[in-house]
């Protein structure tokens, strides 16, 4: 078995790699970073004696999206993990619309493209796309990446339903962390006062939903248990919390 594996470099994608090399699943790795894939090859191999590949890719381009699948789309993959992405944080007026842009390119349109090449390619196995808890509501704050997570979630588990439907054997599932300790709030621009989960143990959840048939995969009692209340409160009540929570992130970009 083969899996491939976007923003592999660090956090929940290095992560989930890691979790993947322990069942003996090869690995095809993607980022920008070469020297942190070498590494994170050296370590897979040696420590799984497994069979690992990277590829040097910025996704944030749909010409790299489709320059990717090329090189990977006769390797019989049967798991492909969409979570390369990053996120903005600060008032919708005062973030740079260049850099809002590149983040929808790289969280909405690649994650597109490549859930669309892979659902046409792939004769059975699974896409995990990772989305966010963020995107279940409009968030203030970090409006943009709020959107295009929910963009990801709906997304997937329309694609998902349609594919149940029609009777392919193949999964698009959603994976929805809340907070992660990963370089995403550095990535962003922001501080947080949040204690986020580990990447290792959100991605062993994300590993063991794939393999237990789950379309959504939340992460946490805490979490699931805020979107189960989630359903029963109106927006006038969510979004002043949501905006409170937020605000009280640093923004070095606003600095």
């Amino acid at each position: 078995m083969k899996a491939l594996v976007t923003g592999a470099s660090s956090g929940i994608g290095k992560a989930i790699a890691t979790e993947l090399a322990k069942k003996k699943i090869n690995l095809i790795l993607v980022a920008r970073r070469q020297a942190e894939l070498d590494l994170i090859k050296r370590s897979l191999e040696t420590s799984y004696e497994i069979t690992v590949e990277i590829r040097i890719f910025d996704l944030s381009t749909e010409e790299n999206c489709h320059a990717l699948f090329e090189t990977c789309k006769d390797d019989h993959l049967e798991i492909v993990v969409n979570n390369a992405g990053f996120g903005c944080v600060g008032l919708f007026e005062n973030l740079e619309l260049e850099t809002e842009l590149k983040m929808l390119r790289l969280n909405v349109i690649s994650v597109h493209i490549l859930t669309k090449l892979f659902v046409k390619s792939m004769e059975q196995g699974v896409i995990l796309n990772v989305a966010s808890m963020a995107g279940f509501i409009p968030t203030p704050n970090m409006a943009a990446y709020a959107a295009s997570k929910a963009f990801v979630y709906n997304l997937s588990e329309a694609i998902n339903y349609e594919l149940k439907r029609t009777k392919k054997k193949v999964r698009v599932l959603s994976l929805c962390p809340g907070p992660v300790n990963t370089n995403f709030a550095n990535v962003a621009g922001a501080k947080t006062g949040f204690i986020g989960m580990s990447a290792e143990k959100c991605a062993k959840i994300a590993v063991n939903g794939i393999t237990r048939g789950r379309h959504i995969i939340i992460p946490g009692f805490g979490m699931k248990l805020t979107k189960f209340f989630l359903r029963f409160l109106p927006l006038r009540l969510i979004l002043p919390v949501a905006f409170a929570l937020q605000r009280k992130k640093d923004k070095i970009s606003a600095k």
